[in-house]
């Protein structure tokens, strides 16, 4: 139904990209935050169509594809209100100081916009990760005008936010080429995107190999530039002692939940559960199985991701010492992810890298270590995820320093007594973490702070107050928080 995107067209549309980027960029936060507010409006307006033609292109049901419409609605709202309250610029101010010793100058320092920035749809989030997503939201709020890359998995989805926003555009007057949309199932218009020279940042959500692809890409552009992709994670979980003996069982069936939400398509699915053997571990693992019985086969987000589970779930259950514990008791149609609980030591998994690799879908893996030593040695050895989570009591906690140390080292969201599905969007979530779960741990993707990705620090030295942007005046017009002086303040410099 839509073409690829010819190099001819990419072309035009970052041509066009590159021209409006001169305009929006001078629009005051105002704008910016109206402009976002409107294309929220303009999703809301959709209606039933949009949610309609989501669940036909994800088999995802209705009431999760409301929910996600919601958030990628609220998003917007709470992207542009930080927008507009200008916490994100970072505004820093310090006055001349001619009685130090050389005189200090007047300098003041604020981010400002990168550029246009390609934006790749996700495939398992049709609205949120997506055209209109937190991606898009953050480089609107910095001052980038956006070019999306539809997912080809839901295309005519993609093609509705669109639509939406480009309307949202026009009865904001915002600058022709502020958005577009191009469509290509290849590798080579995400190249052509990635490697154009009017293309000063990239944001990606997806597997490992997509996401490391556009980062290579980026790299061995005459100029470099940002890439930053969320590239999946197997979110370990580990379950300590004085917990498993309060809890086994009970921490089991919250996991059963948790493991299969979704029929177990998020990134932040549980797929890794490392506890100490003995009876309260077993208790875990019988519980665990029994409840992962009764969970109902479901249809996953396309052919394609069907088809990836089913061959990594294969390849998992056949690794020498992997015990198969439980697997869904109804029996699975096509394009369906089975529940699937496995097991092995902690020494099959020190040995078999195999063992490390995500299986993105209702699957995880419970770990067996033979003891604490092992259960450090394991967390040590892995390598960096978005999640990691201690289902703990406090003084498991004060005595495994040496573990809890080793898994802060690897994760970018650090749970305790809880599950890592769900990832709320405020200010203080960090949705990223050490590669290979992002190509950049130091920036979320999730939250308003996720602006600053598309931003960089430029300092004004010695300018007339006459000639500063609005952001860094003495009289602060805008009313927003900067530093002065070393104050946080909102007050005017006299």
């Amino acid at each position: 139904m839509f073409k690829d995107a010819t190099p001819g067209e990419i072309d035009i549309v970052m041509l066009q990209a590159w021209k409006a980027f001169h305009e929006y960029r001078k629009l005051s936060l105002k704008q910016r935050a109206d402009f976002m507010r409107a294309i929220a409006l303009e999703m809301e307006d959709a209606g039933e169509a949009l949610i309609q033609t989501a669940m036909s292109e994800t088999n995802l049901p209705m009431a999760r594809l409301n929910g996600e419409r919601a958030r990628t609605i609220y998003q917007l709202t709470s992207y542009a209100t930080a927008c507009e309250n200008g916490e994100w610029l970072e505004a820093r101010i310090d006055t001349a100081n001619p009685g130090k010793t050389p005189p200090r100058p007047d300098i003041r320092k604020m981010l400002v916009p990168l550029g246009p920035v390609v934006v790749f749809g996700a495939s398992n989030f049709p609205f949120a990760y997506s055209t209109a997503g937190g991606d898009t939201a953050c480089a609107l709020a910095a001052g980038c005008p956006v070019i999306v890359k539809a997912h080809p998995a839901h295309a005519k989805t993609s093609q509705m936010v669109a639509d939406a926003i480009l309307h949202a555009a026009k009865k904001c007057g915002m600058p022709d080429g502020i958005f577009a949309h191009v469509h290509g199932a290849g590798f080579e218009v995400g190249k052509a995107l990635v490697t154009h020279s009017y293309t000063k940042a990239v944001g990606f959500t997806g597997s490992y190999l997509g996401g490391k692809q556009l980062f290579d890409w980026a790299n061995q552009r005459k100029e470099p530039i940002p890439v930053f992709s969320e590239m999946g994670s197997i979110n370990p979980v580990f379950l300590l002692q004085e917990k498993m003996r309060q809890s086994a069982a009970e921490t089991a069936v919250q996991y059963a939940g948790s493991i299969t939400l979704g029929v177990g398509q998020f990134c932040t699915n549980p797929g890794l559960i490392i506890g100490i053997e003995g009876q309260d571990l077993n208790t875990f693992i019988s519980t665990l199985g029994q409840e992962i019985k009764k969970m109902a086969p479901g249809t996953m987000l396309h052919p394609g991701i069907a088809k990836a589970f089913s061959e990594k779930r294969k390849s998992a259950l056949a690794q020498g010492e992997v015990e198969t514990i439980a697997i869904s008791e109804t029996a699975a149609t096509e394009n369906q992810g089975i529940p699937t609980i496995a097991s092995a030591t902690g020494k099959a998994f020190l040995n078999n890298p195999v063992l490390h690799q995500e299986v993105f879908g209702p699957y995880s893996l419970v770990i067996r270590c033979s003891d604490r030593h092992e259960m450090l040695e394991v967390a040590r050895r892995l390598e960096g995820q978005l999640t990691a989570t201690l289902m703990a009591t406090e003084d498991d906690i004060l005595s495994s320093n040496e573990l809890v140390e080793a898994v802060k080292d690897i994760c970018g969201r650090f749970i305790l007594n809880g599950v890592p599905t769900g990832v709320e969007v405020c200010l203080s979530m960090h949705h990223g973490g050490p590669f290979p779960a992002t190509t950049d741990s130091r920036f979320t993707s999730v939250g308003a702070d996720g602006i600053k990705r598309f931003a960089r620090p430029v300092s004004f030295q010695n300018w007339s107050n006459r000639l500063l942007p609005d952001e860094l005046k003495n009289e602060n017009p805008l009313k927003i928080w900067r530093t002065v002086d070393n104050h946080l303040t909102k007050e005017a410099i006299a």
